[in-house]
């Protein structure tokens, strides 16, 4: 699984959903000012159609007024002049010339109200629709967003796992091959010396007996060198003692041990109630230990250690402190695939558990590193 690729299709989607929800927004307000703009043209045309109603009201008035003139100039002829009647049927086909005028503009403007009126209803509809709109595509987009957030998380711890799994599994082939190489330069060798020297002193029991007892004592030395050697290696694959005893009395044979071999001062402390943890507990804080040890004696120069190792209800702090000569803990930890400190292991076997490690250090301040790890493992 591509968790990457994923991960951007997730971020895209998001993306696209919040553009999404800003064109409803615009779309919304377009609809809104559309409608603030026809509500205004409305109100001018009914404006207009009031008065052009009062208009045609005051021409019938007078058209009424200029027929029944009309009537009584044509019955009583005799009484008026024909420049009266002309008068009279001018003013009457005028009023009526402009009473249709404006019947037909009144027409118009209720046509163009009504629909203006219609408009209006159908922009309000489609501004509360957009609105409502924008609402629950805002719930669901803070939903999602929420949700996806989450699942981002979790991609990226999956990611973290598999990464980690990885280096877990070269840890352990790089592991193999350092116990292949150690067996193959050591007891491999010493056991084909211990054949051949075999083989001489079954030559020298027909030729020269004597020398046979001078010859099983050095094959007896290389028995002892050999056997040490596979202790050795089986002692670093994983000490017998941490099975029968527990951490603490077998990180204080290794720490004696340590001390008598490198000569260096390790100050040793325990805090608590001493107790058996679970196995893998037990193996990550001889490792942590026997790793900030190794590092001490390599690289440290250090004349003094101390390893307090706190024993809670809740959790097990371990603190390994040296006055030795520091380092470059950012460029030691971007150098991933030169980990000559160790550090890498450290913490994966430290974040396996659920635990923190901070590392403190800095050339010529020596170094501190402290492990927290919690008692649900």
């Amino acid at each position: 699984m591509d968790l990457a690729a994923l991960d951007n299709i997730l971020k895209q989607t998001i993306s696209a959903i919040e553009k999404g929800k800003e064109q409803i927004y615009d779309i919304a307000e377009s609809a809104r000012q559309e409608w603030a703009r026809v509500k205004k043209e409305l109100e001018q045309v009914k404006k207009e159609t009031l008065e052009t109603i009062e208009e045609v009201d005051r021409l019938e008035h007078q058209e009424r007024a200029a027929r029944r003139r009309l009537m009584e100039v044509s019955k009583n002829f005799n009484r008026y002049s024909e420049e009266d009647m002309q008068t009279a049927y001018e003013q009457a086909r005028q009023l009526q010339i402009q009473l249709g005028h404006m019947r037909e503009r009144e027409q118009q403007l209720r046509r163009r109200r009504d629909q203006l009126e219609f408009s209006l209803r159908r922009l309000e509809e489609t501004v509360k629709k957009a609105e409502d709109l924008v609402s629950q595509v805002g719930v669901a987009l803070r939903f999602l967003t929420e949700d996806l957030q989450g699942l981002t998380s979790k991609l990226e711890e999956m990611q973290q796992r598999q990464s980690l799994g990885i280096r877990v599994i070269k840890a352990q082939e790089e592991e193999r091959k350092r116990v292949a190489r150690e067996i193959h330069d050591g007891p491999a060798q010493s056991m084909a010396n211990l054949v051949m020297r075999a083989e001489i002193c079954e030559k020298l029991l027909e030729v020269e007996p004597g020398v046979v007892k001078h010859e099983l004592s050095e094959l007896k030395s290389m028995v002892k060198a050999s056997l040490q050697d596979v202790r050795k290696i089986i002692y670093d694959l994983r000490p017998m003692a941490l099975d029968d005893l527990g951490i603490v009395p077998t990180l204080k044979r290794y720490m004696a041990e340590f001390e008598e071999k490198h000569g260096l001062d390790v100050d040793f402390s325990v805090t608590g109630q001493e107790q058996r943890f679970s196995n893998a507990l037990e193996v990550a804080l001889f490792r942590i230990v026997q790793e900030a040890l190794n590092n001490v004696y390599k690289h440290a120069q250090a004349r003094q250690v101390s390893v307090k190792l706190e024993l809670m209800p809740e959790k097990v702090n371990l603190v390994v402190i040296d006055d030795g000569k520091g380092f470059h803990l950012d460029k030691v930890m971007a150098e991933s695939d030169k980990d000559t400190y160790g550090l890498m292991g450290m913490r994966e076997r430290v974040e396996l558990l659920d635990g923190i490690i901070r590392i403190n250090t800095s050339p010529g301040r020596g170094t501190k590193i402290a492990v927290q790890i919690p008692l649900n493992v």
